[in-house]
């Protein structure tokens, strides 16, 4: 059986993200899902003097190691002023510091949403953009534009975006059975 990692980049305790993240992972058939939780792998801040001082911690090579234990990669990314949430930014920050590959070309479904009508497309380009120079396998891609009207009782309510996650989730399963 398939070993998924599904998260969201956020460490919201009510993430928008992670419950996305969540849905798309319980599409996939005939898997084991291992949902990550940031809040999980607390981290100092990302300083070089930090790490000089008192080297990596431990819970970035644990997030690390999970990762790189997986089959495939479920990420909903929170976006934050355009840009990456903090509370991932940094994670992301400190597994590069030991793994410049990260992502360890495990494929991966990327995703985002926003309350906004966008649904976090700023942040899904730039992750899009990053990740292959670090390893990443993005083998499909999804945004959800205006999360409270179109998510309720942890599933898409509208039929279209549904049909386009589900699009997207065929393609990442598809790639396991490679």
């Amino acid at each position: 059986m398939k070993d998924i990692i599904a998260f969201g980049g956020s460490n919201s305790s009510k993430s928008i993200n992670k419950a996305l993240a969540i849905h798309a992972a319980s599409l996939l058939k005939d898997v084991d899902v291992t949902v990550l939780d940031l809040n999980d792998y607390k981290l100092p801040v990302f300083s070089i003097d930090l790490e000089n001082e008192s080297g990596i911690p431990e819970n970035a090579q644990r997030f690390l190691n999970r990762l790189h234990s997986a089959d495939a990669i479920v990420l909903s990314l929170a976006e934050h002023n355009g840009a990456y949430s903090t509370a991932f930014k940094n994670i992301f920050d400190w597994m590069s510091r030991i793994d410049g590959k990260l992502w360890h070309n495990t494929p991966m479904l990327l995703m985002a949403t926003s309350p906004g009508k966008r649904g976090g497309k700023s942040v899904l380009e730039i992750a899009k953009s990053r990740f292959p120079f670090m390893g990443g396998n993005i083998v499909a891609d999804f945004s959800l534009p205006s999360f409270y009207e179109n998510f309720n009782d942890g599933k898409i309510t509208d039929k279209t975006l549904q049909e386009e996650l589900a699009a997207a989730v065929d393609i990442l399963g598809n790639e396991l059975k490679s």
